[in-house]
């Protein structure tokens, strides 16, 4: 059952991290209101593929929260009804979360996989949380943990859902993002709290300041990132070439706080040498940083290369739980060399 557990960790995870990177496609091509219902997209569990579905017909059988789209805009049906040869108003509400009444199959379904990633990620999740009760009375903080990390994610399904009900307003994004982070700090507590390899080393006080500081600096980058991208996507109307020109001046600061990133981490690997210890997950953070800059290269230099933008923000992601798992490396009574 230990290593059960361990594994469902490792999957939920995988899956979260899988959802940001699916998140970020989401927002790359403009999907985000692909299906501007939540949990149902256009009122289906499986969404329409062809923009005729949408459209009223005569005689046919509708069902309660069905959606078509009349007049440019978005009408629910009230109930379960056979519609008769004329569109009967009685029969249809408005949908009055937001009047965006557009449908794109390729949008529509981008959106839905998203959707779709994020149940498995739910499901991953819930599965560790029923295997953590094994381990109450082993170590019942894993069990909590889990528990607040399945609330975590159902509080993440339901800000998807204001996401979308506020027609992507930027700050609810931002914050489903932050979310997103909080979940992946807890799985990495718990693969943490699950390994088996120990190691002692010497205090450091600088050691461990620097370390902290490094994770503020990655969440400044995100935060900063973010805001960012919400200029290029106000600019994708415009030309190839242009989203950036001319950049504003937190798009400066984000790529020079990149390289503030670089410098304390090479400092904390210099550290590192002279303590003699050479820790797996920081030869991760460094390639991963590495890859960060590299992106950040393609998208300014190269008009932001397909699937860029969502490569550049997975990497981030992960950066940010590597260096939460060094932190417990450093932190903790127990090390780990395993991640």
């Amino acid at each position: 059952m230990e290593n059960s557990f361990k594994m469902s960790v490792k999957i939920s995870l995988i899956l979260v991290y899988l959802v940001i990177a699916a998140g970020s496609i989401v927002r790359m091509t403009g999907s985000g209101m692909g299906c501007p219902d939540w949990p149902k997209c256009f009122g289906y569990w499986i969404p329409p593929t062809e923009r005729t579905q949408l459209d009223w017909k005569p005689g046919h059988q509708y069902t309660k929260g069905q959606v078509i789209i009349l007049n440019e805009e978005l009408r629910v049906a009230n109930g379960n009804f056979k519609s008769s040869k004329t569109f009967s108003d009685l029969n249809w509400g408005f949908y009055t979360q937001h009047d965006y009444a557009i449908f794109d199959p390729y949008e529509t379904w981008i959106e839905y996989l998203n959707r779709l990633l994020g149940v498995l990620a739910g499901l991953a999740v819930l599965i560790m949380t029923i295997l953590s009760f094994w381990k109450w009375k082993k170590n019942i903080s894993h069990t909590f943990i889990s528990v607040l990390i399945l609330l975590g994610m159902g509080f993440q399904a339901w800000l998807g859902k204001t996401v979308v009900d506020s027609n992507l307003a930027p700050y609810r994004v931002s914050l489903h993002m932050g979310m997103a982070l909080l979940i992946v700090l807890g799985l990495v507590f718990l693969l943490f709290s699950n390994q088996k390899k120990t190691i002692s080393i010497p205090r450091n006080i600088t050691l461990k300041v620097l370390a902290w500081f490094a994770v503020l600096l990655t969440l400044f980058q995100i935060g900063l990132g973010t805001q960012v991208r919400q200029f290029v996507d106000l600019q994708m109307h415009e030309p190839p070439g242009q989203w950036l020109d001319p950049a504003p001046i937190k798009f400066y600061v984000h790529r020079t706080f990149s390289l503030v990133v670089l410098g304390v981490h090479l400092i904390l690997f210099w550290i590192l040498r002279k303590m003699k210890h050479n820790f797996k997950v920081f030869n991760q953070i460094l390639g991963l940083i590495g890859l960060e800059i590299f992106s950040g290269i393609l998208m300014f230099y190269f008009d932001f290369p397909f699937s860029s933008q969502p490569l550049h923000l997975i990497i981030a992601a992960m950066l940010f739980g590597a260096q939460s798992f060094f932190i417990l490396q450093i932190t903790s009574n127990r090390n780990s060399y395993d991640l």
